[in-house]
């Protein structure tokens, strides 16, 4: 079979293809899977793109999606044939023990899914939408889930709050298409005006160009009466932070998931404070988080937005893409 995997010093150039063996057939509690696609995102990007970031050989990849093909003894809840997404923290299986690292994530602290076959336990993953093609399923297990826990698992989204996402990525663009659904008002922003136009069409109430408008927090917060938004969906991190407690009302919610703007920054503690906002700090989700995703994906009628799909070969490209920052929603690989 073929896969991809990174060899040292790592950065997008040492992304190589190869032959494989086939895995093993499936003991028991396992599956082996016929991968289709994977999605990208900026947890990928960043750990194929830096030097050092892993280890010589590491298969990269977080989002698996495909078929059955085969079943281990005690695996009653798959067949062949059905198809399946994989789980961001496969350990994480429920309940409140959560994860504070990337030691057990595929693609990252363990192999994952820029490959053809894998064989692996049954709970790595959880039946994909019916109905959904393999790259609309891999946008499940990162972006999709990380939009679902913010909003509904968190922040206790309901019909008639007013959601603020920012930019066009995969995570901002489920929030939107998840908020619409539920029936909550959206503003978005962008600093390209044709993006813009693009959120309206997905259903944003309300669009601000943030290089035209660069205090968009004010902005947003006039657009609501002077109340301001019930829950930011906060990607950017540093450099977007004071204007995403600016845009919350009063004990709005935010839910800080990005650090497209770095890693550290100052934190304006006393406008937080004042404002009695919550800042919570989230990774993807659990499975059961998926598995309830998954549930809401079947009834919600939302289909993921993917930009574009590349052959699982020319998986530096597509990175490079998704660094050029052109992209509107997700970019996929598939097998």
């Amino acid at each position: 079979m073929k896969q991809i995997t990174l060899k040292a010093p790592g950065g997008l150039d040492n992304l190589v293809v190869e032959d494989a063996a086939e895995p093993a057939a499936p003991g028991p509690g396992e599956i082996t899977v016929r991968l289709r696609a994977s999605s990208l995102n900026f947890h990928d990007y960043r750990v194929c793109a830096i030097e050092g970031a892993l280890p010589d050989g590491r298969i990269p990849m977080a989002d698996g999606a495909g078929e059955v093909e085969a079943v281990g003894e005690g695996v009653s809840v798959f067949r062949p044939g059905d198809a399946v997404v994989s789980c961001f923290f496969p350990d994480w299986q429920e309940g409140d023990d959560r994860p504070f690292d990337f030691s057990t994530t595929p693609g990252d602290g363990r192999d994952g899914y820029a490959r053809e076959r894998v064989t692996l336990p049954a709970n790595w993953f959880t039946p994909a939408p019916k109905g959904w093609t393999a790259a609309e399923a891999a946008t499940i297990t990162t972006a999709g889930l990380t939009a679902w826990r913010a909003l509904v698992v968190d922040a206790g989204l309901k019909a008639g709050d007013t959601l603020a996402v920012l930019g066009t990525g995969g995570v901002s663009i489920y929030a939107l298409q998840l908020a619409k659904a539920m029936g909550a008002r959206v503003i978005a922003t962008s600093s390209s005006d044709e993006k813009l136009e693009r959120l309206r069409a997905l259903g944003a109430d309300h669009v601000i160009n943030y290089r035209t408008t660069p205090e968009w927090g004010m902005e947003m917060r006039q657009l609501t009466g002077g109340r301001g938004v019930d829950i930011v969906v906060e990607v950017g991190g540093p450099a977007t932070l004071t204007q995403s407690i600016v845009a919350g009302r009063p004990g709005a919610h935010i839910a800080l998931i990005g650090v497209l703007t770095g890693r550290a920054g100052e934190v304006p503690t006393a406008a937080l404070m004042a404002r009695q906002q919550r800042l919570q700090g989230l990774i993807v989700g659990s499975r059961q988080h998926q598995l309830d995703f998954v549930k809401a994906l079947e009834v919600l009628n939302i289909r993921p937005v993917i930009d574009r799909t590349y052959p699982l070969s020319e998986l530096a490209q597509a990175f490079r893409y998704q660094e050029s920052g052109a992209h509107f929603g997700k970019i996929c690989a598939e097998m």
